[in-house]
């Protein structure tokens, strides 16, 4: 009984932080989804990340495109920011991003992006390929696959629905 019970609660504290972040697999199709579907990302959004301070911003969508701004300052000075452009591609959508530094300059080489491709929609939740954003009432719960020094690991952030 008592090994029925260790495996249970280790198969159940393993597919939750699966959950968090799903990945596609190499050559597997996008998931299917409209931007129509994350209306509830729209607004401005606020919280700490990396052990500083953040914001993103999110439009509606128009014309197959929601764009998005991001910005991460620490001890009152600009790290980066961000241009985010969710882009509706037939019957999915992909993120595309760039990073900038605090004098512009980008990250990825000109004319590239880094894109998170569609796993799936859910009722206020949305999973990319290595990004999960969840929405419950005036929260954002964002989880980020990242990979450094060789080790994956997957950051969380809680943003709180904000006022300009």
């Amino acid at each position: 009984m008592k090994t029925s019970l260790i495996s249970l609660c280790i198969f159940f504290i393993f597919n939750l932080g699966q959950a968090q972040v799903k990945k596609l697999e190499e050559g597997q199709n996008p998931g299917i989804g409209n931007l129509d579907e994350l209306e509830w990302l729209v607004g401005y959004w606020e919280g700490e990340v990396f052990g500083g301070d953040a914001e993103e911003v999110w439009m509606p969508a128009v014309d197959g495109h929601m764009i998005g701004t991001f910005r991460f300052w620490s001890e009152g000075k600009l790290v980066f920011s961000e241009f985010m452009n969710l882009v509706q591609e037939g019957d999915s959508f992909t993120l595309k991003l760039r990073h900038y530094n605090p004098d512009l300059s980008a990250w990825e080489e000109e004319g590239e992006w880094t894109e998170f491709r569609l796993v799936e929609t859910g009722p206020n939740s949305v999973w990319f390929d290595g990004l999960t954003m969840i929405r419950k009432g005036d929260v954002i719960q964002l989880h980020l696959a990242l990979t450094e020094n060789g080790k994956e690991m997957t950051e969380s952030f809680t943003y709180q629905k904000g006022q300009f």
